[in-house]
């Protein structure tokens, strides 16, 4: 018996992206699973960790910037900031160049902790897609996924530009 993704794609006139969405979905779903509670085992929260990681190796950014380079939404993003400032895990200040804009950049502790925390989920992660993937079909997967990645960011889409028609 075929499963819903398989019945709704094909022959059946059907968006063939059906065919991709549900495995997509759960294998994103799994990294996060396995991910989260592996970060939540060093002590961390997701966030907290895509803060640390984002500004590790770096002489810090901006608010503005470390949205944009976190999968934090903005609206965490400055109660996540400030949770790590009072556990001394970053430290800011006003941008030499915009005074309306804060610099941040880990400290010491939050240094520590970066060089801590990364390697070990790298380390932790590689096994799962070393099973289930060789060498060659890992860069093959994710040049695809910056392929949908890239349509999904285009300005102005409106479907993959197809025609709207009611029947």
């Amino acid at each position: 018996m075929k499963n819903k993704g398989e019945q709704a794609s094909g022959s059946s006139g059907r968006a063939s992206s059906l065919r991709i969405i549900r495995p997509l979905v759960e294998a994103y779903l799994g990294f996060v699973r396995e991910s989260d509670r592996n970060i939540r085992l060093m002590g961390l929260t997701p966030g907290q960790f895509d803060v640390i990681a984002t500004l590790g190796d770096t002489d810090g950014m901006s608010c503005r910037e470390l949205s944009r380079k976190t999968l934090v939404t903005k609206g965490t993003l400055t109660g996540l900031l400030d949770r790590l400032l009072s556990k001394g895990l970053i430290s800011e200040e006003v941008s030499p160049t915009d005074r309306r804009s804060r610099i941040i950049r880990l400290s010491e502790k939050g240094d520590e902790i970066f060089r801590r925390t990364f390697d070990a989920q790298i380390h932790y992660l590689d096994p799962f897609f070393e099973r289930a993937l060789k060498e060659e079909e890992m860069e093959l997967l994710r040049t695809l996924l910056l392929k949908i990645r890239d349509e999904f960011s285009k300005k102005g889409s409106n479907g993959g530009g197809k025609e709207q028609t009611r029947e």
